[in-house]
């Protein structure tokens, strides 16, 4: 271990390890170690026995749940954006060879008390129980807009500046709802709050556009995809692409001291009485907690269940997503559902997450909303976790930390995350023009 790195890695969660590989790709010797016996850190995958050690204390599940090795439960699950930013990463760095994606079943909205299909196109738009007949011909031209609408061709714009005019503004000028606003802002742009209302709309109408260009390119009802065995796979599948580029992985490496010189450069990391040395690190809050500062906490249910959450159209694989005006909530809320179809669990047992921004102390009573969408559970566990952002300068220190994981259940706003720290780590932004139909093979 006494060998110097370029840069070293603390935490096998999916932002580190994505970050790994790319580093690792673009040349770098990267020693990646983790405390822990088992590689994801917090973003790790469960199975059942290991389910129950944590939010029960035992080590005995009652048998009618089928087999433990049969679970493979995601503890961050995150629904992956078909042409979002985290597949062209993955593309980028070749490490699609070692996974397989399954389209998932079904992207909706919570409204007025129902569970809805989120309509993508200006064609469902039309079809969609979520608006009146005059809103959806207002509804249609907006989409159109949307669909038609490039950046770099100015007789596209019908004389707006996006990036001056506010999404309210433009949404305004369709003459909308505000029904039809939420959906679109919530469950189609995927904003997590609507404070994107007052920003400018470029960025709304480039969600859109990579919402339906996803939705497109699987011809599922969702333009989400999913690693069969779940994102467990994912760190394992960085471990052997680092080790194709020299990199090396040790995991149960206990305290990994971060060591500073006199100028509070980083220069090594210390773990049983061994220092490597190294120029870089990158780590997850954990491991340097005095940089760090909380800045909010996630409240989720887990649940295992018999049947697929009602109303889905009895989908295997779902997203529900409850605008914060629904609720009348700071933030939304968030429902994820896997199953056997994804190989998460056994034959007729499906996992079910219901995930938000807490806003209290008793996520029991604050997710209900939630969970009574579900129906009947056959267990449920509840679990409230604080999120962390860094606070130092890494230009000063050498140390790259991430933010820790949302209560999103789609993938966006992790890979934004890890694209910024790419950047302040290397000092270049990562090209994404990939050929996207690299990972499609991969669907069944």
């Amino acid at each position: 271990m006494d060998e110097e790195y370029d840069v070293i890695v603390l935490g096998t969660g999916l932002k580190e390890c994505i970050l790994s590989g790319l580093l690792s790709v673009d040349g770098l010797k990267v020693l990646h170690m983790d405390r822990n016996d088992y590689y994801g850190g917090e973003s790790t995958s469960l199975n059942l026995i290991q389910l129950w050690k944590k939010f029960r204390g035992s080590d005995k599940p009652p048998a009618h749940l089928g087999s433990s090795r049969d679970y493979n439960v995601d503890m961050v699950p995150k629904f992956i954006m078909a042409n979002g930013a985290l597949v062209r990463v993955l593309i980028h760095t070749d490490v699609t060879k070692y996974l397989y994606f399954k389209a998932v079943d079904g992207s909706f909205v919570y409204n007025k008390g129902k569970v809805h299909k989120v309509p993508a196109t200006d064609m469902e738009a039309l079809k969609s129980p979520l608006m009146g007949i005059f809103e959806k011909r207002r509804a249609r031209k907006f989409f159109i807009y949307v669909q038609d609408y490039n950046e770099n061709d100015p007789k596209t714009h019908e004389g707006m500046d996006l990036t001056r005019v506010t999404t309210k503004e433009l949404i305004a000028k369709y003459g909308l709802d505000d029904n039809t606003i939420d959906f679109i802002g919530h469950a189609l742009a995927l904003h997590r709050d609507d404070r994107y209302l007052h920003e400018p709309a470029l960025d709304t109408v480039k969600r859109m556009k990579l919402y339906a260009e996803s939705l497109a390119r699987f011809q599922g009802g969702s333009p989400y995809i999913y690693p069969l065995y779940g994102l467990g796979e994912l760190p394992q599948a960085f471990a052997r692409l680092s080790a194709v580029y020299g990199g090396t992985y040790m995991l149960n490496k206990p305290e990994c001291k971060v060591e500073f010189d006199e100028e509070g450069k980083v220069c090594g990391v210390t773990s049983e009485g061994e220092t490597a040395k190294c120029k870089k690190v990158v780590c997850d809050p954990s491991y340097l907690p005095n940089k760090v500062r909380k800045v909010g906490k996630v409240a989720r249910a887990i649940c295992i269940m018999s049947h697929p959450i009602p109303n889905t159209n009895e989908s295997h694989s779902v997203q529900v997503i409850i605008p914060q005006k629904q609720l009348g909530r700071r933030s939304d809320m968030y429902l994820f559902c896997c199953s056997y179809s994804h190989n998460v669990a056994p034959k007729g047992k499906f996992i079910a997450f219901v995930s938000t921004e807490a806003e209290s102390d008793q996520p029991e009573i604050e997710l209900k909303a939630g969970i009574d969408l579900l129906g009947p559970v056959d267990e449920i566990f509840y679990d409230v976790y604080d999120r962390f952002e860094p606070v130092n300068e890494p230009s000063l220190d050498n140390c790259f930390i991430s933010n820790s994981y949302d209560a999103t259940t789609h993938f966006e706003s992790t890979v934004i995350d890890v694209l910024n720290m790419y950047s302040m780590i290397t000092g270049k932004v990562l090209d994404l023009n990939v050929d996207l139909s690299a990972a499609s093979a991969a669907e069944e």
